[in-house]
């Protein structure tokens, strides 16, 4: 058998490091997820998962190892903007190790496996390829995962949290795994998504240490220049993303120029006028896409950043401070603005 097909292998050597999820204490879909050991006292699941622990008021999910044994854990970091949480527990089983993150988002073909607990089925394994990547996920809550994961194993509620593991090969010929996405959400038959590690590398430092992650604010809402936007907007070839909002920083200061017009072509409503980004940094931004991906694995809130854009058609570069992206009310909405801006 070759090491690209040897789910059993993957299966035996990976699953005790994943759990299964309870809150309030059911066991069935609709209290249930996933998570899987990140260090010798945190696991990593969604924040979705998460939050049913916070509306309980307890904090605490009960855990269920592959071996059997229970154990109570304590949420002590999340992120609603990527969907990340971070549970610290006690005393582990001997053979949940932590499982190792990828460092680079896995490419289209790659063979992997999503392990959890789906429909309450503890202990499940699915498998598939990566079928897609640097994909944008909308929430529930208005906001949109960047740099998502895609894949063709079945996703089902109660896997979210836990991991999708890909196959590599140690020096030495003999297979190892490694986490290449954290299992979200299932978007339709043979499509299922997966947080990246990229993203999860950056965010979840921070849940460790500090409970929560501060987000860069750009503070502009953006459409991906297509052809029709750019025939709208008399711009030679589509490229970057049109500013269609933007709001004023914490100086009051509205560097970024939004559409104050529209205008109708074939039959669509499309927004003019605003400043079109085409590079944050020196790096090409050609979809929003690239632009949130940057913002989060780049920058920090109060750092200045050079945006390239294209103004009535003249290139311009604008230095930018970036703010802090507003927290999120208990009923997940964004507390600093009346517009879904970046």
């Amino acid at each position: 058998m070759s090491i690209h097909s040897d789910f059993e292998g993957l299966y035996r050597d990976v699953i005790p490091s994943v759990v299964s999820v309870y809150v309030g204490g059911r066991r069935r879909i609709g209290g249930a997820g996933s998570a899987f050991v990140y260090d010798d006292q945190h696991l990593v699941t969604n924040e979705h998962v998460s939050r049913l622990a916070d509306e309980t008021k307890s904090n605490r999910v009960e855990l269920r190892f592959a071996d059997g044994s229970w154990r109570v854990g304590e949420v002590v970091g999340s992120d609603v903007y990527t969907d990340l949480a971070v549970v610290a527990v006690d005393d582990l089983p001997a053979d949940a190790a932590a499982l190792r993150l990828a460092t680079e988002n896995p490419s289209p073909g790659r063979p992997v496996a999503a392990l959890g607990n789906p429909l309450g089925l503890e202990g499940s394994i699915s498998a598939g390829i990566v079928s897609g990547a640097n994909r944008s996920l909308p929430t529930s809550n208005g906001f949109a995962i960047p740099d998502v994961v895609q894949t063709d194993a079945p996703i089902n509620p109660g896997n979210s949290g836990g991991p999708l593991v890909g196959f590599s090969v140690g020096g030495d010929g003999d297979p190892t795994y490694e986490v290449v996405g954290v299992n979200r959400a299932k978007q339709g038959d043979n499509i299922g998504f997966a947080v990246s590690p990229l993203i999860a590398n950056r965010i979840l430092p921070d849940l460790v240490t500090d409970g929560y992650y501060r987000h860069s604010y750009l503070r502009a809402r953006t459409l991906d220049v297509t052809p029709s936007v750019a025939e709208a907007n008399g711009l030679d070839t589509p490229r970057g993303v049109l500013v269609v909002g933007s709001a004023a920083g914490e100086s009051g200061a509205e560097i970024l120029r939004g559409c104050a017009e529209k205008t109708r072509l074939r039959g669509w409503e499309i927004p003019v006028g605003g400043d079109v980004i085409v590079a944050i940094e020196g790096n090409e931004v050609r979809a929003h896409e690239e632009l949130m991906r940057y913002l989060i694995t780049e920058t920090r809130p109060g750092e200045p950043v050079a945006i390239d854009v294209l103004r009535d058609g003249d290139p311009m570069t604008l230095v930018v401070e970036l703010d802090e992206r507003p927290t999120v009310d208990k009923d997940g909405r964004d507390g600093g603005s009346q517009i879904p801006i970046e």
